[in-house]
């Protein structure tokens, strides 16, 4: 079949960040207790490695061998949770006192993209993307004079992971650890999304007064492989 460019619908783009989610490392190394991270204004996600190491044998280019693809990013913001502060190094010693330089606490981080195209504009669909074993390098903070252009100030932080395994063997195929996990609202059964959304956000008492609600977390990708697993044969 001739190959067409440009078709309706097909014109795709991604844009926005939005529901930030923070979860800072809890003992035993889960990720509960997620909070909402107001102010969240980019994320800039920028893997390193995977570079080719050329192998010469019998007067020729033999092979290339790959070095380790690392995942890092950049977040930026104009606030940050309160329990986002020891993971910048800062430890509260007494109600409205930190002290800085301090041990940096390891952190996982979900964010939301949006997905449009020429049809439904923003309301296309949306991308969540999940980082885990995230931790902070100390980054600058600009104050200066308010004047007749005030601007917020943007605090930035550089962060560096630390991949976590996926020991589900999907189709024969034992997968590489990894640091981030990315999963398109277009591609999945909307039942699995709002299992999945259920444990990154938390969920509201049933009743009013009750206390089964549910904490946000961040779950592991075998975790979240199950839950796919099980949605799937639900839905099938």
């Amino acid at each position: 079949m001739k190959l067409v460019w440009d078709k309706t619908g097909e014109r795709l783009y991604e844009t926005g960040v939005d529901h930030g989610v923070l979860y800072p490392i809890q003992t035993g190394g889960v990720y509960n207790k997620g909070v909402a991270w107001n102010g969240l204004s980019a994320v800039s996600e920028s893997p390193s490695g995977a570079e080719a190491s050329p192998i010469y044998a019998d007067n020729i280019k033999y092979l290339n061998l790959m070095s380790a693809e690392e995942f890092g990013a950049t977040i930026e913001a104009y606030m940050y949770p309160d329990e986002f502060a020891e993971c910048d190094g800062s430890v509260e010693v007494v109600p409205g006192m930190f002290a800085g330089q301090q041990s940096r606490k390891t952190f996982g981080l979900s964010y939301r993209t949006i997905l449009g195209n020429d049809v439904d504009n923003n309301d296309y669909g949306y991308k969540l993307h999940l980082i885990y074993g995230a931790l902070a390098a100390p980054s600058e903070k600009g104050y200066s004079t308010i004047n007749d252009s005030p601007e917020p100030i943007t605090l930035s932080w550089e962060i560096s992971t630390t991949p976590v395994a996926i020991n589900t063997v999907i189709d024969g195929k034992k997968l590489k650890p990894t640091a981030c996990l990315t999963f398109d609202s277009t591609k999945f059964d909307a039942k699995f999304m709002a299992k999945l959304e259920e444990i990154l956000y938390g969920t509201e008492p049933t009743t009013e007064g009750g206390d089964d609600g549910v904490d946000a977390r961040l779950p592991l990708p075998d975790e979240i492989l199950k839950l796919y697993q099980e949605t799937t044969q639900i839905a099938g």
